[in-house]
């Protein structure tokens, strides 16, 4: 009997290989990192050749460390990011960058949109009108006669490309096609209203199907590349917040999944087919029954990322780490004795959807010290995240259980942070791989090894359960309405600023 199951995690800025026991121990893994190029501006683009690329390295590297034979694995199942785009030509071959849902050179049309047909559109697809959408990309292509829009036969997200490049066949899943802002939630098809302002047609777009399909299968040199064979079972898979919901069991009414990387999200499952009437939050499709609702930020980590490369600088050392930022942090009290952090360097998604938001400090003076400043950092990720969270709470059931899952779980002063501000009890699983093993699980769901996707519960081991701190939690209370008021009073100012600095 096969033993193993590989999930494959694409992400933001690496790939990530995990293979899996039956019991979601990770037995091997391998993570390949790529480039993100900005030659201007607002610009956010990577080579999908790179990604491509790591991805094969990744799965043939973590098989070949575990020393196992193509006959132990029971499948590959796929996570990728949202948003991305890229444009094929009639052979098939990328003539565009892949440009990435942090792109925000389309700012113009999505707030032209926003302002008067946006709603509708929002409503039939259950993606707000931001740049991050491709739908909003290609209006921005055309807008703009950005040539690869014109000579391009096809347009397709990363998986898309990879399982093409694999497999033969252009095919995405539910949850994926759902994030491009092209999707009709309602008949789970390729809306006409929005290719038809996005001036392309249905026959340039993959076929759609249910995150549990096999396909394949592999290519005979891909599949000796990758060291399977070309009947290993490949999943199709979803999108990476999907399946990290699944990944820490968060699957129920009242389960939110809070997942933190580089950028983040918040996010639960739902059943309720109604999107947010002020586009706070999305909506995507999972199967034809249920939906992922919540909201994302371009804000997480790579706060802590850019602080630490400050500080290398300043202190003249090769480099500081996020680790000792963070180790400095916690001698800083809650609530950064008064300082506050606009943490809107990267722009914002929910609940703001202002690509023009800008970051800082406020409340600043001499008495500050470095560990306030980088405490208030972090303390301000968790307050955006929390905000994503009560509008949520507006529509949908309270949280019941909490779970948390990314980089910045591994830190034990932010995950306290979040018990705190969010005044519930955290729950952190042992495994930083949520999203890999929600794709792994997902793939074993779909070849009937499992026999429910709830079922993952009892196979997600829990590192502990963190409390909130009664002292903290009145203070941060305050301490978040005070933090809101200072993004709606610095509001209008955020586009002045962007015009000069561009």
């Amino acid at each position: 009997m096969s033993n193993y199951v590989i999930g494959l995690d694409i992400g933001t800025s690496t790939t990530r290989s995990v293979i899996f026991n039956r019991n979601g121990e990770v037995v091997s893994e391998s993570e390949h990192a790529y480039s993100t190029y900005r030659p201007k501006p607002n610009y956010s683009e990577q080579n999908p050749l790179e990604i491509e690329s790591a991805a094969r390295l990744a799965i043939s590297t973590s098989i070949s460390k575990l020393r196992i034979t193509p006959n132990d694995i029971i499948g590959l199942s796929i996570s990728a990011p949202m948003h991305s785009l890229i444009c094929i030509n009639d052979k098939n071959e990328p003539i565009s960058p892949m440009i990435t849902w942090a792109d925000g050179r389309s700012y113009p049309q999505a707030a032209i949109m926003k302002e008067s047909y946006g709603q509708d559109l929002y409503e039939q697809t259950g993606t707000p009108i931001h740049p991050m959408s491709p739908f909003v990309k290609l209006v921005w292509m055309k807008e703009n006669q950005y040539t690869p829009y014109y000579e391009a036969t096809r347009f397709v997200t990363i998986k898309e490309y990879i399982l093409y490049k694999w497999c033969g066949t252009w095919q995405v899943d539910y949850s994926i096609a759902s994030a491009t802002g092209l999707f009709n939630i309602h008949t789970l098809q390729w809306d006409e209203e929005a290719l038809a302002i996005a001036g392309i047609n249905e026959s340039q777009l993959s076929k759609v199907l249910p995150c549990t399909t096999q396909v394949g299968p592999l290519t005979a040199h891909i599949a000796k590349e990758l060291l399977l064979h070309t009947s290993t079972p490949i999943i199709i898979g979803a999108s990476g917040g999907v399946l990290a919901n699944i990944g820490v069991g968060a699957t129920e009414e009242g389960e939110t999944a809070l997942t933190i990387g580089s950028s983040g999200a918040i996010r639960r499952f739902t059943s309720e087919k109604t999107t947010d009437t002020e586009q706070r939050t999305f909506q995507y499709a999972f199967t034809k029954e249920s939906r992922i609702v919540g909201g994302a930020t371009n804000n997480g980590t790579i706060l802590m990322q850019w602080l630490a490369r400050q500080f290398s600088s300043l202190t003249k050392k090769e480099t500081v780490e996020v680790a000792d930022l963070e180790a400095l942090a916690a001698t800083s009290s809650a609530g950064a004795n008064g300082l506050f952090f606009l943490p809107y360097m990267n722009g914002e998604r929910a609940p703001k959807w202002n690509a023009k938001a800008k970051g800082g400090w406020m409340g600043l003076t001499l008495s500050h010290t470095s560990a306030d400043m980088i405490r208030s950092v972090m303390e301000s990720v968790i307050f955006n995240m929390y905000e994503i969270h009560e509008t949520l709470h507006e529509k949908e059931y309270p949280t019941k259980k909490l779970m948390v899952s990314g980089s910045y779980a591994r830190s034990p002063l932010w995950v306290q942070m979040t018990a705190d501000i969010f005044r519930k009890t955290v729950i952190l699983p042992e495994s930083t791989h949520a999203t890999a093993w929600g794709a792994a699980w997902l793939g074993m769901f779909a070849l009937g090894e499992v026999e429910s996707l709830e079922a993952i519960k009892s196979s997600i081991p829990i590192k502990h359960e963190v409390l909130p701190t009664v002292r903290n939690v009145a203070m941060y209370e305050e301490y978040y309405h005070l933090y809101r008021e200072l993004y709606n009073k610095n509001k209008p100012l955020f586009a002045e600023i962007d015009r000069l600095q561009y």
